[in-house]
């Protein structure tokens, strides 16, 4: 890639050098914004991170070669946040030593990791939404003069976009830009400002199949033409083996394997993040679809920023069947579960549950036997500083099971969700503690014991798995699909295509918030999904 800047007064002077001399040499000057370099290299020597007596990195040694596209792998609490914390000068380790180009790494702090062209992009976008692409590029640099020279900047820009493997309107306000954009804008920032080790986190969480092949390729081909190295978090075996040449699996803290992406399958992997841990059988797909239990018409109301409308035309849910509603994160999905959980009002249009109209009370949700489990239920379906008891209480705790006196003689409440502990299989240290101490796999596994205590006819569920573990995924779908297959009509809202792929007996997708796509799980052709999920008709 030659050098894309044009000349201007507001960009740093030429000169800069290599980062791949080393350091100090041991700190050499950072690159200069937006030219081609020399990708850096980064090995951890026996990194370890304590917490008190907690240990979250135990001695751990993972190389990143220059040039290479690296993938880092484990269950939740494996140590990889920690590992790239340590590695970005977010926390400063315990012991152990970082090195960058084979020379002491010695990293500050985030700023000091900048300067020695390490840089990451975050699961979640970090750009200004009411700012240009052009003026999030220009205020992301250190040197950002007083007063902005927007000719000369756009002319450099320009430049520098002409260099790149991809491009986005640089003139264009970044909420107006599709997911697909942001990421790559994102990843563009880092490579204008010069990094030249990059940590990805997630990155292909809000995008379609069709834009994470796009970025991922981008990104592998830089990392090809050894202008950039890559240590990427990721969940997806599928994205790990088509763009990744090495492998690195933590678990517990510890570096328990990995190796050349080539020479290992998807189960080597999952064998390695979870060691002796197995995952649910997956519960067999009995075919016992029945009445239509929920259904919408004609329903409108106003999306979270008032300026859209969520419409949908026509939505139907059987007994026994899974409809997994598909679309990238902001489409309508978060305003279609607050209008079925009665925090949205209608428009026009109307939502019944086996006939009857529906607005989602309490009584009505127990009379129609409705549940739901909610997108981050801790803060949305949980009181976070109650004990694990009393939430898994809250449905049943002024019924006939439990009296109105139930909060003063509370027995028959510890019996049950000791029971639904049990049988879920929810790690806790007690019924008793906070639920807020729970790990995320763990809170999700009490909310959908609850849930799902007694019959259900009707069960609303939003991103179940987001973020959790190989094993509490297995586990969770697992109680999802058995669900299903005692007559429950479930309606399933995922980000998460291979979840919905998974999961659901039909696949329906919101764009704009609409459902512009529908076929059977039987019919479901990814690239054909994806289309739809980017808005493309």
């Amino acid at each position: 890639m030659k050098d894309g800047r044009a000349p201007s007064p507001s960009f740093p002077s030429e000169g800069g050098g290599s980062l791949s001399r080393g350091l100090d040499e041991v700190s050499p000057p950072p690159t200069k914004t937006g030219e081609a370099g020399k990708a850096v290299g980064i090995e951890t020597i026996g990194m370890t991170m304590r917490f008190g007596n907690f240990t979250a990195l135990d001695d751990v040694s993972i190389r990143v070669k220059p040039g290479s596209f690296h993938a880092l792998l484990g269950e939740n609490g494996a140590g990889k946040s920690t590992l790239v914390k340590c590695i970005m000068g977010f926390y400063h380790a315990t012991s152990g030593n970082l090195l960058i180009d084979g020379f002491d790494g010695d990293v500050k702090d985030p700023k000091d990791a900048h300067a020695k062209g390490l840089g990451m992009v975050y699961q979640h976008f970090t750009l200004v939404p009411a700012l240009t692409a052009a003026e999030n590029l220009v205020i992301s640099r250190a040197d950002v003069p007083a007063v902005i020279d927007w000719a000369a900047e756009m002319k450099a820009l320009t430049a520098f976009m002409d260099a790149m493997p991809f491009r986005v309107p640089l003139g264009e306000p970044v909420h107006r830009l599709a997911a697909g954009e942001k990421q790559k804008l994102e990843i563009l920032k880092q490579l204008y400002l010069g990094r030249r080790f990059l940590i990805l986190d997630e990155p292909t969480s809000v995008l379609t199949p069709d834009e994470a092949d796009e970025v991922l390729g981008h990104v592998a081909a830089l990392c090809k033409a050894g202008e950039l190295s890559v240590l990427m978090i990721s969940h997806k075996f599928r994205e790990v083996t088509a763009f990744a040449d090495e492998v690195t699996v933590l678990r517990r803290g510890k570096h328990v394997g990995g190796g050349k992406v080539a020479e290992l399958s998807h189960q080597d992997m999952a064998a390695m993040m979870m060691g002796d841990a197995k995952p649910a059988d997956p519960a067999p797909r009995a075919e016992t679809t029945g009445e239509t239990v929920l259904a919408l018409t004609g329903a409108r109301a106003a999306d979270r920023s008032g300026l859209k409308q969520i419409a949908i035309e026509t939505l139907q849910v059987r007994a026994g069947e899974i409809v997994g509603i598909a679309g990238i994160s902001g489409n309508g999905q978060m305003e279609l579960m607050e209008i079925l959980t009665g925090q949205r009002a209608l428009a026009a249009g109307g939502v019944t549950v086996h006939g009857v109209p529906y607005a989602a009370t309490r009584a009505e949700e127990r009379r129609l036997k409705v549940r739901y489990l909610p997108e981050e239920p801790l803060q949305n379906a949980c009181a976070p500083r109650m004990s694990v008891a009393e939430n898994i209480g809250f449905r049943s705790f002024e019924t006939g099971r439990a009296k109105p006196r139930f909060w003063l003689a509370p027995g028959a409440m510890r019996r049950r969700a000791e029971a639904l502990v049990a049988d879920y299989k929810v790690k806790c240290a007690s019924i008793d503690s906070p639920i807020a101490s729970l790990s995320g796999g763990n809170v999700q596994r009490a909310v959908l014991s609850r849930e799902l205590d007694g019959d259900v006819d009707l069960l609303v569920i939003s991103n179940p798995c987001f973020g959790l573990d190989f094993t509490a995924v297995a586990e969770i779908r697992s109680r999802i699909m058995r669900a299903r297959n005692s007559g429950t009509a479930v309606l399933l809202l995922s980000e998460d295509l291979d979840e919905i792929l998974e999961l659901a007996d039909r696949v329906l997708v919101m764009a704009d918030g609409s459902l512009v796509y529908e076929c059977t799980a039987a019919e479901a052709d990814i690239p054909t999904i994806g289309h739809h999920m980017g808005g493309h008709a």
